[in-house]
């Protein structure tokens, strides 16, 4: 993984994102941010198991079926599985050190 700190390649309303093998971050203090890195890092895990492309595909397509289901940019985006699986266990340090293959795919299903 290479951290880097890049403000104007990141979307507005948004402090990150990871694109295989770089996590890349708005600002330089979130370079610490342990739980920050360690959400992008999970998607960098995913991106891995869908040998990326394919990965932003199914994030793509996902979201808008999600936009459809719930008419909000924000909500869509929320409950995308691959950000719902991120969000969860953003917190757990040593998550990837246990995460079984294709985790994401436990939330799927809408809330």
């Amino acid at each position: 993984m290479f951290l880097i700190v890049a403000k104007y390649l990141i979307p507005k309303g948004y402090r990150g994102m990871a694109v295989f093998p770089f996590v890349i971050v708005k600002y330089d203090f979130d370079k610490t941010n342990e739980v920050f890195v360690n959400h992008e890092k999970i998607h960098l895990r995913q991106q891995l198991e869908l040998l990326v492309i394919p990965f932003y595909i199914w994030y793509f397509l996902e979201y808008l079926i999600r936009l459809i289901q719930y008419k909000k940019g924000v909500l869509a985006y929320r409950n995308i599985s691959f950000e719902r699986e991120a969000y969860a266990k953003e917190r757990d340090l040593n998550y990837l050190k246990n995460r079984s293959f294709f985790q994401f795919l436990h939330y799927i299903k809408s809330k």
